[in-house]
Parts: C-alpha cells; structure tokens; sequence
C-alpha cells in the first residue's frame, strides 16, 4: 500500500505513525498539496492528503476513515481505537478535540502566512486562535495510560505541529501533561522516522 501526503501535513503524519506502531509495511508517496495538486486530484477528487491506496488500487481517504480501516484490518486487539462503549466515546472525544486544535491555528496561520497582508482578517485569525487554543487545557487534564493509542498519536502530532506554525500558544511548561506525551513518543523510532523541520497548514 502507498500512503500519499508529505509529514509536514499532522495528519498524513499520524497515518504513518499509526502504520509503523502496528507494523504494516507501506510505501510513502510524498506528493504536495501546493506543487502536485492536480496530480493528486486524480486519485482524491478533493485533492486532498493523506491518502492510502491500497494494493487492489483502492484510494481510501480521510485519515479518520484510514485510520478506522486500519484499526478494522488488525482487529479489536491491536486496533489503536477502542471498538465500542465508553472507552471510544472518550477517545474520540480526545482525537476531536486535537484536531479540531490543528485546523482552527492552522486555519490562523494559513490567514497570517498565506494571504497577503492588506486583505488579512485580524479578527477571523483571533476567534480561530481562541477556537484552537480551548483544546489546549482540556487536553492537558487528560491521565494519558502508559498503551500508546491513537488519542496519544494524533494529540503528539498536534503539539509538534502547533509548536512550528504557532508557538506563542502553547510554549514549553504551560501544559506539562502534553510536554511530557509530546516528548515521551517523539522520543519513539516511528516518531522520528516521520520528524521534520517545519508544517504544512491542514488540510489542502
């Protein structure tokens, strides 16, 4: 299988991770949003990352719906998600609320890097600022188990993301609880094999 989607992107980045944690061999397509869109409109219509083609040709997409594939594929057992009850509720809720962190500061940062200064909306970048920002102790409060799982995997790559496109909103020591997740999996080999120097924003 082949996932497509460079790791600047924080959610082609869990994908990875996610495969790697579970041991499923794939290749990696790095194609950009930005420099092969319509490439990659031809295999996702909404020209989007990431994406797993899978080996009949198949082109999942959505990292929550590959992520639920893959959770399928390797059973209730092994699968990073809870299948069912309470347990799933909580860490989806978990997963959402990073997520909904990575769009609302990218969707900031996007507005700040990416259009140009006169026709900027300083008050559209403040409420996505404060949006994102609301996750941030919420998530802190969490009593992350020692079983890695894809609420610690996603939120990881959310600290690593913010930390690049926005660091004043969540610099070292404010919340110490996501200080030592961050470290403690970016400290792991298939964290590392998926580092890199600076983010794209979400969802191109």
């Amino acid at each position: 299988m082949i996932l497509v989607g460079q790791y600047d992107s924080p959610l082609t980045r869990r994908v990875a991770i996610s495969l790697s944690v579970l041991g499923i061999p794939f290749e990696h397509d790095a194609r950009s949003i930005f420099g092969d869109f319509e490439a990659l409109r031809a295999i996702n219509p909404l020209g989007r990352i990431p994406l797993l083609v899978l080996d009949d040709g198949m082109a999942l997409i959505d990292s929550a719906a590959i992520l639920d594939w893959i959770d399928r594929e390797v059973g209730p057992e092994r699968a990073l998600m809870p299948m069912s009850g309470p347990a799933r509720t909580t860490a989806m809720q978990t997963v959402a609320l990073a997520i909904g962190a990575v769009e609302k500061i990218g969707a900031a940062a996007y507005e700040r890097l990416m259009r140009p200064a006169q026709y900027r909306w300083p008050e559209w970048i403040a409420r996505c600022r404060t949006q994102g920002e609301g996750a941030l102790p919420v998530l802190d409060r969490v009593q992350w188990s020692e079983r890695l799982d894809q609420a610690h995997i996603t939120t990881a790559c959310m600290v690593s993301y913010l930390r690049t496109v926005d660091p004043e909103i969540i610099p070292r020591g404010k919340y110490p609880s996501l200080d030592t997740l961050a470290d403690r999996c970016e400290a792991m080999p298939e964290f590392a094999a998926t580092r890199v120097d600076g983010y794209a924003l979400p969802r191109g």
